[in-house]
């Protein structure tokens, strides 16, 4: 009789080794959704490399080093996700807590319908000119800058009620910028 065949000696390696590598990544993990993915893994790389795995029990202990990397990398992968969600909840506090300055405009802005909202921030964050807005809204160009000319008035408006002193920024946010309409 010739070498078994991938799946059956695939089979014998995962019903012989499973409890041995389960076991091994329990103790080393506590999330069970890490566990299934550790052990999953493991098995995978098995799979895809099974005439690299020895025969015998050299098989337990190869398995046991591919779950070894696979934990390292899995724990790696998670201090980068928390590493980026620090980071992203940073930048986030400083969009929902804007600087001291900029608070009044801040507070008139999101008083604003979603559309004004996302208009004046086409303008003011993308710099897109009417003719671009008016590709983005689906309109004309006159209809854009019509729409345009309405989230400023009702902007200014908005600083006008948050705060008199802003009274002059907020004539200037309602009047369009040159070579934008």
């Amino acid at each position: 009789m010739g070498p078994p065949e991938p799946e059956q000696r695939f089979e014998e390696l995962y019903l012989a080794h499973y409890p041995a590598i389960a076991t091994y990544v329990r103790r080393r993990s506590g999330s069970p959704d890490d566990i299934a993915d550790v052990i999953a893994e493991t098995f995978t790389t098995a799979w895809r490399r099974l005439n690299d795995v020895p025969e015998g029990d050299g098989a337990r202990l190869w398995l046991y080093g591919v779950a070894r990397r696979t934990l390292a990398n899995h724990f790696r992968g998670e201090e980068r996700r928390a590493a980026l969600a620090v980071r992203l909840r940073e930048e986030i506090t400083t969009w929902v807590n804007p600087v001291t300055g900029a608070e009044s405009a801040y507070e008139a802005f999101k008083r604003l319908s979603d559309d004004d909202r996302e208009l004046l921030a086409l303008v003011a964050w993308e710099g897109l000119g009417g003719a671009e807005i008016a590709k983005v809204l689906g309109c004309s160009r006159g209809a854009a800058r019509l729409r345009l000319h309405r989230a400023r008035k009702r902007l200014a408006k908005e600083l006008t009620r948050l705060d008199p002193d802003l009274t002059r920024s907020g004539q200037r946010a309602a009047v369009p910028a040159k070579g934008r309409s």
